[in-house]
């Protein structure tokens, strides 16, 4: 069972000291929060963090009971870094543990997801040493195909 929007909001306000068994949460705050979240995590995709997480084509789209679509190894990383973001709103300040589990939850989650850019060779240099070439020819590369990722399994040709 994958994480909902909803369960990675309430472990970032718990993150913060306002867990639900204690504070009531305001279906206003948990909005703000979702808003916020969705912002991030474009922010990360952006950036080339790619882990799943739905993103809405606009603010209003996002639903707190939707599921969010990532592994549990980002769970971390996405509440501890929305509990950063979230808790100057509410007037607290995120406790040291937190920031360095942000921190290093961030970067594991870039170094697993991030996904180097190809590099677009011109199409005039050798191949190298490996590609013999025939008699009397030369081999060059050839230009990467360039696609980008629409998020339902598909490429956008460039």
């Amino acid at each position: 069972m994958s994480w909902t929007k909803s369960n990675l909001i309430k472990e970032a306000y718990g993150e913060i000291g306002l867990a639900s068994y204690v504070y009531d949460l305001q279906p206003e705050q948990l909005e703000s929060a979702l808003r916020r979240m969705d912002s991030m995590m474009a922010n990360w995709y952006s950036k080339g963090i790619s882990v799943g997480y739905p993103l809405p084509s606009t603010p209003t789209d996002s639903s707190l009971d939707e599921a969010s679509n990532i592994p549990d190894i980002y769970a971390m990383a996405i509440y501890t870094n929305l509990a950063i973001q979230i808790a100057p709103g509410m007037g607290k300040t995120p406790s040291p543990q937190t920031v360095k589990l942000a921190n290093s939850s961030y970067r594991d989650a870039m170094i697993r997801s991030v996904t180097p850019k190809p590099v677009r060779y011109p199409a005039g240099m050798p191949v190298g040493a490996g590609n013999k070439p025939r008699a009397g020819t030369h081999v060059f590369s050839g230009e990467p195909e360039l696609g980008l990722d629409t998020g339902n399994g598909t490429e956008l040709d460039l």
